[in-house]
């Protein structure tokens, strides 16, 4: 696990000015990869760093070979468009990295005339999915949501015996994952028939629902056949961003035995731009710990580092715009607020342990979802299937419409943040998506 160092240092100020603003969520202690271009340029997709309001070019940077040894191997990496070459170098060569940049980007550095030319402003940058993703596996961690959810279909037996003893996920679609300001139709398909044995529905999705969830980038990966022990299993994670796994309801309830979710997911799911490593949230680790009452993992899924600083403290929210709240210049609605540590029945080494115990192999830029991140309490769902119970209690928007699911020219906003007192504010960035009416 990566633990406390020189680049966590709350004291740390950069000559990027705009980094050392309060809460403006890009820290010198941060330095989330992601990729970019300048909107106006012709240049390709590079892979860049966040630093305050500007985007540092990794591809240019490479070209003055700044750094030596690991550091320098890792930049070379990002001569690409897209992140898997640095992601399959492995944890080494990216702490190396991060340490570099956080040294070139203090005040006082002397490599600052060499680096200024390469920022672009964040308001200027297009960014894109940052990594090739291969695969696509969505997780379901959230003791919460499984048990609302449950509840819904099963009034008393909530959860399914194997919950607590197996982190349950399926198989997504990587070819519609899509970044930040996703634009996505409304998805067709069969609803459930209105009596046994009639014919199933054909038509558009009426119960379009949205997914609170973080997103775990695979680095350095795995033979086929060999396993990641759980005190490896971070040493293989890139870093988090935040996601949205948009789901249709109405489609879900017909197809989803027996062999679970299709069409009801694979049609969009939209990512932050910014991958945050492990190693920038290393401040805001806490422990990972089963209450008495619950079962213990097996073995594989249970290590003391686990237990001792395997959660992460990030604050999660969700907000929503519409066609008319954006025409009356409102704000965005807050639906909901919850934290990855209290929603999370399960932990992202446990993800990756539970993943290849099988021999499964991952690959660098291999994307998991962790399924959507409930909290407990009222006020901290991750859907609107538990927001409104089923569609059963409409939401009040503060501009006077209401909402049951999505409609068209709905946008969902989700934010992810880690703070707490005396560091900075540390941001994963913003996740957006807006649904358009059906295709044709």
């Amino acid at each position: 696990m990566s633990y406390l160092n020189e680049t966590h240092d709350p004291a740390l100020q950069s000559w990027v000015t705009s980094a050392n603003e309060q809460n403006n969520g890009f820290p010198i202690q941060n330095l989330p990869f992601g990729v970019f271009r300048a909107q106006a340029g012709s240049r390709n997709f590079r892979p860049g760093v966040a630093i305050g309001d500007q985007v540092i070019d990794l591809a240019v940077l490479a070209g003055l070979r700044p750094f030596a040894d690991e550091a320098g191997q890792a930049l070379d990496a990002c001569r690409s468009n897209t992140l898997n070459g640095l992601m399959a170098l492995g944890q080494k060569h990216w702490s190396a990295l991060r340490l570099g940049l956080s040294r070139a980007l203090r005040s006082g550095s002397p490599l600052q005339s060499q680096l200024e030319p390469l920022l672009t402003p964040m308001s200027h940058a297009e960014m894109a999915v940052p990594a090739r993703i291969g695969d696509y596996t969505d997780f379901y961690i959230s003791l919460h949501h499984a048990t609302a959810v449950g509840k819904q279909f099963r009034p008393d037996n909530p959860l399914l015996p194997n919950y607590k003893w197996v982190p349950i996920g399926y198989h997504g679609r990587a070819s519609s994952i899509g970044v930040s300001g996703q634009h996505f139709a409304r998805p067709m398909g069969q609803t459930r028939p209105a009596s046994e044995g009639a014919e199933p529905g054909f038509e558009a999705c009426k119960r379009l629902d949205f997914e609170l969830e973080l997103g775990i980038f695979v680095g350095e990966g795995n033979q086929q056949g060999k396993r990641i022990p759980i005190d490896q299993a971070e040493g293989h994670v890139f870093g988090v961003c935040v996601l949205n796994d948009w789901s249709a309801r109405d489609l879900q309830a017909w197809e989803y035995q027996p062999l679970g979710p299709f069409l009801a997911k694979n049609f969009a799911t939209t990512i932050s731009p910014w991958i945050v490593t492990l190693e920038a949230l290393a401040p805001f680790r806490a422990p990972f710990v089963r209450g008495d009452a619950e079962p213990q993992p097996l073995p594989y899924l249970n290590s003391q580092a686990n237990q001792d600083a395997g959660a992460f403290d990030i604050e999660l929210e969700v907000l929503l715009t519409t066609q008319a709240s954006r025409a009356q210049q409102a704000e965005p609605a807050s639906l909901a607020r919850s934290n990855f540590k209290d929603a999370a029945y399960w932990s992202i080494s446990q993800l990756i342990a539970h993943h290849t115990v099988n021999g499964c192999n991952l690959q660098p830029g291999d994307l998991l979802g962790t399924g959507t991140l409930s909290g407990p309490e009222k006020g901290a769902e991750g859907s609107l299937l538990e927001l409104n119970a089923g569609g059963k209690n409409p939401i009040k928007l503060p501009w006077g419409e209401e909402r049951v699911f999505l409609e068209d020219q709905d946008e969902i906003i989700l934010r992810a943040q880690c703070s707490k007192p005396g560091y900075p504010t540390i941001s994963l960035g913003e996740c957006s998506g807006t649904v358009l009416p059906v295709a044709q």
